[in-house]
């Protein structure tokens, strides 16, 4: 999340109040949202704000003609389900999940709540929805990557590093990244053979096992970590912690957020996908069918990079390669 974004979020709540006294004779509309990340994050706090924001925008204000129920499962896929069902019994006039396995979560408990997604991926090749044109069903949303961006990530993360010989791909275990033959781990496999750079899975099921798995992988030199999908969000905080604790070179892919221990991101501006999430819910409120409204995907990818993190782990990354980065982080 870049620090101006933040700031503007943050600036917009102040309207909020006044709107919300002038419709409280409106009905009240009631939206879920499941979340995969913990409550407190920086990241999931940045994205509420910026959901609130652009919803109080188009109309709709938490405590005047707007409820929003919300859950947050902590990166626990149990925690998940629960919070799926809990959601789907309040019967709300729609769901927005944030990340693919929030999306299936609630997409396997209901076929006529509408659901819209924020994340997750290439929706398309995750099974979210058949057709990205005509979703079909009760979900449509907002893509944050390709399948295919797995290469070039890997890519950047050794132009950016030279020296990286071992990269672990960091992601959640109920993701579409799980399954060997996503087009992001092929992709993947396909430029670590290409750069003779070996890849080590750590599929995560919960926050617990992430500084058991971190700590083996730094054991050895040359190491990397690269977290993809929801683990970015699920499991933010410990994944970043630990990178910097063990000195590692750490890269996200899937959004543009870089702050205090990430070295560099490329993705959509995360807060961008949320604000249009927001715009399809508002769509839908009015009386729009899921079904009915593509799947957007993004159409700008950043390249961010953290000089400060940099110099903290003791990392030299090349000026050609900071030449071509969209926002240098000092």
């Amino acid at each position: 999340m870049k620090r101006r974004d933040f700031i503007t979020v943050l600036g917009g709540a102040a309207a909020w109040p006044l709107v919300a006294r002038a419709q409280q004779a409106e009905p009240v509309r009631r939206v879920g949202a499941l979340l995969d990340g913990t409550k407190d994050s920086p990241l999931s706090q940045s994205n509420i704000a910026a959901l609130r924001e652009r919803l109080a925008m188009l109309g709709w204000v938490e405590g005047g003609n707007l409820r929003v129920d919300y859950r947050f499962a902590d990166g626990d896929p149990d925690r998940l389900a629960v919070y799926a069902e809990e959601l789907v019994n309040l019967r709300p006039d729609l769901i927005l999940a944030i990340t693919g396995p929030a999306a299936r979560a609630v997409q396997q408990r209901t076929a006529v709540i509408p659901i819209v997604f924020m994340g997750g991926g290439d929706p398309a090749s995750s099974g979210l929805v058949d057709n990205v044109a005509r979703p079909g069903g009760n979900m449509t949303g907002i893509a944050n990557f390709f399948g295919s961006l797995g290469g070039k990530w890997l890519e950047l993360f050794k132009e950016a590093v030279p020296g990286l010989t071992r990269v672990a791909h960091v992601f959640s275990a109920n993701e579409a990244t799980a399954n060997p033959r996503s087009e992001i781990r092929t992709s993947m496999d396909a430029a670590a053979a290409r750069l003779g750079v070996t890849i080590v899975r750590i599929e995560v099921h919960n926050t617990a096992e992430i500084e058991p798995a971190i700590s083996a992988f730094a054991a050895a030199p040359h190491g990397g970590l690269l977290g993809t999908g929801s683990a970015s969000t699920a499991h933010y905080e410990a994944i970043r912690r630990l990178a910097l604790h063990y000195r590692l070179p750490l890269m996200y892919g899937g959004a543009a957020i870089v702050e205090e221990s990430i070295l560099m991101s490329h993705g959509p501006d995360a807060l961008d996908l949320v604000r249009r999430a927001a715009s399809y819910v508002d769509r839908m409120l009015r009386g729009a069918k899921p079904s009915e409204l593509p799947v957007q995907y993004p159409s700008k990818f950043e390249l961010v990079v953290n000089l400060k993190t940099a110099k903290a782990i003791g990392v030299t990354i090349p000026e050609a390669f900071l030449s071509r980065a969209d926002e240098v982080i000092e």
